[in-house]
């Protein structure tokens, strides 16, 4: 088995969060000179397939609504092992969007399909980055698949790590 199966196998049966901003609800359509041409229903595909691959769930939110986003964030401590989240034009201004990932302390990967540091100097600037785990800018749609795989695999490199922690207790005699 390779160490990859293993992994994968790890974070089996967990499911990730997956977050769309505002505006990417017209993938496709606007600007595919900087987006690329896949709708967000092609690249939600897409992240399905690789998520039955991987053996995760995934459940995909798209709002051009902070406080949806920030609402479905919260509630994600509940339900999700990590957030994947293209937080779009909020990326460079919503504090509220980076208090949410802070309280709720899951893993996040922060994607976008450009790269915001090869655009407008406004867009250089990320709030959520800092407190993700990781940032995957300017490939498209691998922007997303790569940060699902990433996801996985700090979801199963955290369960390796909790498993390790839980060694058997020895047994100790009354004093």
């Amino acid at each position: 088995m390779s160490a990859r199966s293993i992994e994968e196998g790890r974070a089996r049966g967990k499911t990730v969060l997956v977050l769309h901003g505002p505006n990417l609800n017209l993938l496709g359509s606007r600007e595919p000179d900087v987006y690329g041409s896949l709708t967000l229903a092609e690249i939600d595909d897409r992240l399905r397939a690789l998520a039955d691959e991987l053996g995760v769930a995934v459940e995909i939110v798209q709002s051009n609504a902070e406080g949806e986003l920030v609402d479905r964030i919260q509630r994600a401590a509940g339900s999700a092992s990590a957030i994947v989240i293209n937080p779009a034009a909020y990326t460079h201004t919503s504090i509220a969007i980076r208090d949410a990932v802070i309280a709720v302390g899951l893993p996040v990967v922060e994607v976008h399909l450009s790269n915001i540091y090869a655009r407008e100097e406004f867009r250089h600037r990320s709030l959520i980055g800092d407190v993700a785990v990781g940032q995957i800018a300017g490939f498209g749609v691998d922007s997303y698949l790569l940060g699902l795989r990433a996801a996985v695999h700090v979801i199963a490199d955290a369960r390796r790590h909790s498993l390790k922690t839980r060694r058997p207790q020895k047994a100790r005699r009354p004093a």
